[in-house]
């Protein structure tokens, strides 16, 4: 049913215009490209106050997995309301919290284990940062305090996860705040030249990082991947090669291996750890995002036993010395565990082969489209550059893409000249095909 506004009231977006100030946003751009409004959200779609839907093809910022209103997430969220919404965690557990723990050490081979928990990404890095700075004081090295991060890496913007981040527009505005830190070359794929296979890109990157161990290795507590998908840096994928080799190094070298695997995550890359891909397992494994479905802000920060006896003393200043309120929340590890139910009962993992092949077969238009090059894809996550000889104006294009899109019935924000999907697991052969068609109308309509 469709709401007739009140032209004498002041709109939802006036009012939020108004009162809100929105995340990665110039809220200026509001004054051309209007807020969205929505009212409600059920399976894979978004609708606004006015009953328009919008296919969420992004997963809302990557988070949800099982679609939005999903109803054994929902029942679990209610059955623990029931109990109990919320104790702290220091001198107090609860079930919630210690069966998601368990599970998730099972799905590492407990490998990791001893799980710390947050309510964002940006703080699961911080707490690994830490923990390697930390780790090493107890060990009685402590000048090694510096971190390496990738070119093009993005962790969050808490400022330790704001100082692994190689993003122009952050640097340039918080460089002076941050950490000086060391940034390794990507091993992005797309870096390929004359006949480069996407493992002889990975060689070379690594190449440079072993060069800058042997150099450093004294000074550099950690290294921090993204594996397989540098998300927010125009989803540049590399080879599991690079994982491997990454791992030799740090265990050569004496540097802990941080896995950011917020993003990819929960079954995004075709496994349900992307480090699985390169049959390896780092020092420190950081979760958030679709680890509660999309359903409330949780994140999480596992590692290996031999780091959690280091802290182990009698002293609390030997502790691990890091806190939030919301810690370990048991609605949120309930949606968790009810997440990780639907991956077990569901057969989740398998059935996304199949529907990762839908997602392909979906966009092999943009394989031989003329505006388009470096079509790639891993997993659950797709992603094209639209060649910068056929943009209008590069600053303007994801704002106009984005814009198109909704007109087009589908929910898409490109990151600079880079269109990518990531939707949910959930979506029907018909649905997959309805967005990739979608997408190409917006497309040749913003270049036309």
């Amino acid at each position: 049913m469709k709401v007739i506004p009140d032209p004498n009231q002041p709109t939802l977006i006036d009012r939020s215009l108004a009162a809100v100030w929105h995340p990665c946003t110039q809220m200026k751009h509001h004054e051309s490209f209007p807020l969205i409004p929505i009212a409600k959200g059920k399976g894979a779609w978004l609708y606004d106050e006015q009953g328009n839907a919008l296919l969420d093809c992004i997963s809302s910022w990557w988070t949800n997995l099982f679609g939005h209103s999903n109803p054994r997430i929902n029942q679990a969220i209610h059955a623990q309301l029931e109990k109990i919404e919320h104790v702290m965690l220091a001198g107090f557990t609860h079930q919630p919290v210690v069966e998601l723990s368990e599970k998730l050490s099972a799905l590492t081979n407990h490998h990791l284990g001893h799980v710390f928990y947050a309510s964002d990404g940006a703080s699961a890095v911080e707490i690994a940062l830490k923990m390697s700075h930390h780790y090493w004081q107890h060990n009685n090295k402590p000048n090694k305090k510096k971190f390496v991060c990738l070119e093009n890496g993005y962790h969050g913007e808490t400022l330790g996860a704001l100082a692994v981040t190689d993003v122009a527009i952050f640097r340039e505005a918080y460089g002076s705040l941050l950490q000086n830190v060391f940034t390794a070359p990507s091993p992005d794929a797309r870096k390929a030249t004359n006949g480069m296979s996407a493992e002889e890109v990975a060689n070379d990157a690594a190449q440079k990082l072993k060069e800058l161990f042997a150099k450093e290795h004294e000074n550099i507590a950690a290294i921090i991947v993204e594996p397989l998908v540098q998300c927010a840096g125009q989803m540049a994928m590399h080879s599991p090669q690079y994982l491997r080799l990454v791992r030799d190094l740090c265990d050569q070298y004496e540097v802990h291996m941080i896995a950011d695997e917020i993003a990819v995550g929960c079954g995004r890359s075709g496994r349900f750890f992307a480090c699985e891909h390169a049959g390896i397992w780092p020092d420190f494994l950081t979760l958030s995002k679709g680890i509660s479905g999309g359903y409330l802000p949780l994140s999480l920060c596992m590692t290996t036993d031999e780091i959690y006896q280091a802290f182990y003393q009698d002293q609390t200043r030997h502790g691990f010395l890091h806190s939030h309120s919301y810690t370990g929340n048991p609605l949120a590890c309930a949606a968790a565990l009810a997440c990780l139910e639907i991956f077990e009962s569901e057969n989740v993992l398998e059935k996304n082969k199949i529907r990762s092949q839908e997602l392909a077969a979906a966009f092999e238009w943009a394989k031989t489209d003329s505006r388009v090059e470096h079509w790639r894809q891993q997993g659950m996550i797709l992603a094209f550059d639209i060649k910068s000889s056929c943009l209008k104006n590069p600053n303007t294009f994801p704002r106009e893409m984005f814009s198109q899109s909704l007109s087009e019935g589908i929910l898409i924000r490109p990151i600079a000249n880079t269109i990518y999907v990531m939707p949910p697991y959930i979506l029907s052969t018909e649905e997959t095909q309805a967005m990739g068609q979608s997408v190409k109308k917006a497309l040749d309509k913003v270049l036309a």
